[in-house]
């Protein structure tokens, strides 16, 4: 112990012979210090761009200005982020969300798009105050695996119901949209930039949204059985939660009204009946299930022939498969309900307004 103390004192005497002070290193020479959270400082008047690598990353922004004020939020490609919120005049008013920032930043085998996080302002009379961009620690994601019905559109007239539902959630859920156009079960599990880049992102507790069958056109039963049971496998083996989800009906009325019809219920010409195999696996495997093309039949025939239209790109392209913008906004929405009534979702994650 004497030696010791003597080893002390000698350190001591030889720190203040050459000026070196003993007192305690300041907080911010101890801990390098954090670069601060990006803000207004990016944003123009109709949009902000952040220089971030992938990643999710939580969105808080102040809206609001001296007049009553209404802002909506989209970002990366054309993803609705937040809902049409109001502010009155002179109020100030919060909210957030959570994003997914990626490369390809939409459709896997699309266009690269631009790098970092980049948000659009719109609404009827758009006002930002501030918004702070900070890395997501304990976000749960919602990947989604589908097809042009459910990713993320380049352009407009399109868009899928997987763009439009990330506005449907508050911060801390992510929608990551790996859905690609043009994918069935057989190309999208056989592509090496789809189902294997997808698996590795799967986190424990995660949810998987599968929507694929409008192009398993030739797929024969027992082969788009095995394909559905390899995903959902899949999706387990990560740790995740599979979700099946039924397709979207085509707007392929029958004379009386109905769309009871192969078209329209997605019956390819082999005679398999896509829906009905997804209900059976889901109810075999214990899979949850959102009956999208139950749901999707029942808004159509209400809306009738001509009501109905609005949902797809009829007046635009005649097409009677792919959503316009408003159709994906009902179709996204009823995808939220289906969460919350599976209890998927906790209902203090899902917006309400």
């Amino acid at each position: 112990m004497r030696q010791r103390r003597t080893h002390l004192r000698t350190a001591v005497t030889a720190a203040v012979a050459l000026g070196i002070g003993l007192s305690a290193v300041p907080a911010q020479a101890r801990t390098p210090t954090r670069p601060p959270a990006p803000g207004i400082e990016n944003c123009t008047a109709t949009a902000c761009h952040f220089d971030l690598p992938p990643g999710t990353y939580d969105v808080r922004v102040t809206l609001g200005g001296d007049l009553a004020s209404s802002t909506a939020i989209a970002g990366e490609t054309r993803r609705a982020l937040l809902p049409e919120t109001a502010a009155p005049a002179g109020g100030r008013t919060v909210r957030g969300f959570t994003v997914n920032v990626r490369t390809p930043e939409g459709e896997p085998l699309g266009a690269q798009g631009t790098p970092g996080l980049d948000l659009t302002l719109g609404g009827t009379a758009p006002a930002l105050a501030g918004i702070r961009v900070t890395p997501a620690r304990h976000a749960r994601q919602i990947l989604l695996v589908g097809d042009s019905t459910v990713c993320d559109q380049p352009g407009d007239p399109y868009s899928g119901w997987g763009q439009r539902l990330p506005q449907y959630l508050r911060e801390g859920l992510s929608v990551a949209n790996y859905a690609d156009s043009g994918e069935s079960t057989v190309s999208y599990l056989g592509n090496p930039l789809l189902w294997d880049a997808v698996r590795p992102l799967i986190r424990r507790g995660d949810l998987v949204l599968i929507q694929l069958a409008h192009n398993d056109k030739t797929t024969d039963g027992p082969a788009y059985r095995a394909n559905l049971e390899a995903l959902v496998a899949g999706v387990r083996e990560r740790g995740g939660e599979p979700v099946l989800v039924t397709p979207v009906v085509r707007r392929w009325f029958n004379t009386d009204g109905t769309l009871d019809n192969d078209t329209a219920l997605l019956v390819n010409g082999l005679g398999v009946d896509h829906p009905a195999v997804i209900r059976s696996v889901a109810a075999d495997r214990d899979v949850p299930l959102i009956d999208l093309t139950a749901r999707t039949k029942e808004l159509v025939e209400s809306l009738g022939v001509e009501g109905s239209k609005a949902l797809y790109l009829y007046n635009e392209k005649r097409d009677n498969t792919h959503t316009s913008v408003h159709g994906a906004t009902v179709y996204a929405d009823l995808v939220r309900e289906e969460l919350l009534n599976l209890r998927l979702v906790p209902k203090g994650s899902v917006r309400v307004e």
